[in-house]
């Protein structure tokens, strides 16, 4: 990690100080390639997207978490970082990334950024040192380095695999010209994991995560959150589905409990600044239950609800998995965080525009006008519930994932290793659209890195901007009501009410959320005044409405 990297002056958290933000909080996640390109050279860049601050700013949402733009070579996306102190020239400067955050502040909005600390690029300066000065280097400690299996040590030191396919280990050249050590990538073999067993690695990572509260920055979203400790002696693992990242078996890669002291010793740091800065986890675990052990107090504040990211567009369902999370969060006094797409999903208005797994797992467009309507109602659903919210850069345009990507343009390291995961997440990182016309719809002067439908013009935020029924106003509609409405946002219960089959409606105090995820009209209680619906509700009279399939509705009872 580089040494001669120097912050610009410290910068103080000048947003509107407000006890607990986070808990409320609705934070929106920009992809930075993906996002705003100021120099029309096809790559959002951070010049960018502090062009686009004002836009965020009058979306309604408290927070804005940058995916990686540190130096690196870019083998993942900026998930493999070279130099944890520097920006990558792709993206601009330390100048701009500190004008970025002095000026979200000005806006009253607080910049998140992303930490990579499971993994570093084979390009960092300790790898490649490792590497170079050959066996015996004690930089090899810092990574998990290991001789190989077999008589010359030609297989790899476990069956592990990497959540990218393949083996999770990829055998070096030493400086001699011959076969040498092994080493451990969870993902990428450019993202070689470190070894956090080793002092050097916690001590540098706590100097980093400064930097960048130096810098101003309010919170840091840690990637692969419960991958950081690995069980002793990298033990075999059988016969068990290790690509997948969610699922019911216990991995001895990931979510161990070793990881919880790390994260005490990070909040200490955290601690130590003003303005209520926070952690956000990325930790994908086997239950509810294990990923509220990452948000007790003493450690991170949020951790993102992957298991209701996972749950289809079913009444059943949703409310099993809303009162898990409830009741698992209660106990830690920590806030739900609900998410329904990120950079490494299928967005949301394609896994609901499909039977359930098939938008997962294939990559169909299915029934669009289905996703977008099922959409619109999830999220709605979704900023209903007690706790904070993430919203990822553009579903609040609607934006399905784009399905027909040509293998010539894409970019997902797991396309290419082929036995992973389905390597299709360039379809839900494709740049978004901000005018109907231009060659790459407003998203810079150029083209884009990656192609844009052109039936997205019409998607676009000039086209939505003051459209009634629009999408765009959806979402500003119902973070202005979620806003003001003392009911909605920060707490830890529901009060479910009666319903028709494939109906969730519940109250929280003076404001009632109903959902029918069925495929039928229902009629149903009139509760008040309607403050937003996703759909055309229809009031019969004082006593009745009639709630459309796919669709939401809250009410305030006055």
């Amino acid at each position: 990690m580089s040494q001669h990297s120097t912050a610009p002056a410290p910068t103080s958290t000048n947003v509107t100080a407000t006890p607990d933000w986070w808990r409320d909080a609705v934070i929106y996640q920009v992809y930075p390639r993906s996002f705003a390109d100021s120099n029309a050279d096809g790559m959002g860049d951070l010049e960018g997207v502090r062009s686009r601050l004002p836009y965020l700013r009058d979306l309604g949402v408290d927070a804005v978490w940058l995916s990686p733009f540190y130096a690196s070579p870019q083998a993942d996306a900026g998930y493999d970082v070279a130099d944890y102190r520097e920006v990558d020239p792709m993206f601009g400067s330390l100048l701009d990334a500190d004008a970025l955050i002095r000026d979200a502040h000005e806006l009253n909005l607080r910049i998140i950024v992303d930490l990579v600390p499971n993994h570093s690029s084979d390009q960092h300066e300790w790898f490649k040192r490792a590497v170079a000065e050959g066996p015996g280097s004690p930089l090899r400690d810092r990574y998990h380095f290991r001789p190989g299996k077999g008589a010359t040590g030609e297989l790899p030191p476990n069956d592990w695999e990497s959540v990218f396919g393949g083996p999770a280990w990829t055998r070096i050249t030493e400086p001699d010209g011959t076969p040498g050590d092994w080493y451990l990538h969870l993902f990428a073999p450019e993202q070689p994991d470190f070894n956090w067993e080793h002092p050097a690695v916690g001590d540098e990572f706590r100097s980093v995560l400064r930097f960048w509260l130096d810098m101003g920055v309010d919170g840091f979203r840690i990637d692969v959150a419960h991958g950081l400790v690995k069980a002793e002696g990298l033990p075999d693992l059988g016969t068990h589905d290790q690509v997948k990242l969610l699922g019911n078996d216990v991995m001895p890669f990931f979510d161990q409990d070793g990881v919880h002291e790390i994260y005490r010793e990070w909040r200490l740091v955290l601690d130590e600044y003003a303005g209520e800065r926070i952690f956000v986890a990325e930790a994908w675990t086997p239950t509810i239950e294990r990923t509220a052990n990452y948000v007790r107090p003493d450690e991170l504040h949020q951790a993102f609800n992957f298991q209701y990211l996972a749950t289809y567009w079913d009444a059943t369902e949703l409310r099993s998995v809303i009162d898990r999370t409830l009741d698992a969060m209660r106990p830690v006094a920590a806030p739900a965080t609900w998410v329904l797409s990120n950079h490494d999903v299928t967005r949301h208005a394609t896994r609901f525009a499909n039977e359930p797994g098939l938008g997962t797992q294939l990559r169909l467009a299915g029934d669009r006008a289905l996703g977008l309507r099922r959409a619109r109602a999830a999220t709605l659903l979704m900023l209903a519930l007690p706790g904070s919210a993430y919203v990822y850069q553009g579903e609040e345009l609607g934006l399905p994932d784009v399905v027909d990507l040509s293998d010539e343009v894409r970019q997902d390291p797991a396309y290419f290793r082929g036995a992973g995961q389905d390597g299709f997440r360039d379809g839900c990182r494709v740049p978004i659209p901000w005018t109907r016309e231009g060659s790459s719809y407003g998203f810079g002067a150029g083209g884009s890195w990656l192609p844009q439908p052109a039936e997205w013009a019409e998607l676009s935020v000039e086209a939505q901007t003051g459209a009634s029924g629009s999408t765009l106003e959806l979402y500003r509609t119902a973070l202005t009501a979620r806003r003001v409405q003392p009911d909605l946002g920060a707490g830890d219960s529901v009060e479910w009410l009666t319903a028709p089959e494939g109906v969730l409606a519940f109250r929280r105090g003076r404001f009632v959320c109903v959902a029918n995820t069925g495929g039928e009209a229902v009629t149903i209680p009139a509760y008040g005044e309607v403050l937003v619906a996703s759909g055309e509700l229809t009031v019969v009279d004082a006593e009745e409405a009639k709630l459309p399939a796919d669709t939401t509705v809250w009410w305030t009872t006055g």
